[in-house]
């Protein structure tokens, strides 16, 4: 299936990327984080890095769609 994804700080850092189409079989955020990050060796792991799809957060285990905007946010720090 064909999804957009979007990367924030460390994670765009890391990719190298704001932003890209990829074609994966993974069907829910979690399924295609772990994809990404072996791919891309992203040093977070999955429990620190928050999903949403289509503009909503959503579970780890949500089901992914054809055409879904995937966004992955890594914790932010500041002050």
């Amino acid at each position: 299936m064909q999804l957009h994804i979007q990367y924030f700080a460390l994670l765009r850092e890391q990719r190298g990327l704001r932003e890209e189409t990829i074609e994966t079989s993974a069907t829910t955020p979690n399924a295609l984080y772990a994809e990404l990050q072996q791919q891309h060796a992203f040093t977070l792991p999955a429990n620190r890095v928050r999903a949403a799809v289509n503009g909503d957060f959503v579970a780890p285990d949500a089901t992914l769609k054809t055409g879904d905007a995937v966004v992955f946010i890594p914790p932010v720090a500041g002050g």
